[in-house]
């Protein structure tokens, strides 16, 4: 089963498990959503009416820790820790993967030193080893491992969640692309129609210089052959005058 299919099952089980709890029931069942190993798609849940009336509440902190795992990384998680649960390992695994995915959103070529800063790593073999079999082998990032430029070359990785208005800039990101795109086709439709019109130009002028040079080509056999008619009538001439002359 892909990562595609066990997303979608897994996001239909806890949407289905928090309908049917209210208030401190979803802690336990928020904390399993987040330790899963296999999910990392979190705004179904927190869409569930359920779930959203923890707000304001003395159980808002856990909706708390599903918004972050919906949107945030593990540096949110350090610079707020004093206002939300403690995190078991399995909870500050994923929220690293997390990570991982959020800052291959914006670049393709991360640095070393940066993902070790925002993952808290110490050393280089740690972070590869994370990289390899905390990310690419459970199939939410592809990519090469750069040991000379110390860095990790991004091919792919899976989407996050949308944060809130983000939905906006992405539709104006693909209303310009259109747009774009709309303006080059239109420049190559004008470059063919004027490459047509060439080439129409450049058969007519070639279908005239045939022309020409047939026109020509008769024009010197016609003065080839007319010098010998003249030697001929000479010729005829002068034996008539030699005739009268005996």
């Amino acid at each position: 089963m892909d990562v595609e299919q066990k997303q979608v099952e897994l996001i239909d089980y806890f949407v289905k498990q928090a309908s049917s709890l209210k208030g401190p029931a979803l802690s336990p069942l928020i904390a399993e959503a987040t330790s899963n190993p296999n999910l990392f798609a979190f705004s179904e849940i927190l869409s569930v009416p359920n779930v959203l009336e923890l707000e304001g509440t003395e159980y808002s902190v856990y909706l708390a820790v599903l918004r972050l795992f919906a949107h945030g990384t593990w540096s949110d998680y350090r610079s707020n820790a004093g206002q939300l649960p403690h995190l078991v390992p399995d909870q500050v695994l994923k929220l690293k993967q997390l990570t991982v995915l959020t800052l291959a959103e914006t670049n393709k070529v991360l640095p070393y030193n940066q993902l070790m800063l925002e993952l808290d790593v110490v050393n280089v073999r740690e972070l590869e080893d994370f990289l390899i079999n905390e990310c690419m082998y459970a199939g939410i990032v592809r990519g090469k491992l750069d040991q000379l430029r110390r860095c990790f070359e991004v091919q792919f990785a899976a989407g996050r969640d949308l944060r809130p208005g983000q939905l906006g800039n992405m539709i104006k990101t693909l209303s310009d692309w259109l747009s774009t795109s709309d303006n080059l086709l239109h420049s190559i439709q004008e470059k063919i129609k004027w490459a047509d019109t060439m080439s129409e130009m450049d058969k007519k002028h070639k279908k005239d210089v045939e022309e020409r040079v047939e026109e020509v080509k008769k024009s010197l056999s016609l003065k080839k052959l007319h010098p010998v008619s003249r030697l001929t009538l000479t010729s005829e001439g002068m034996r008539s005058t030699l005739n009268l002359a005996e």
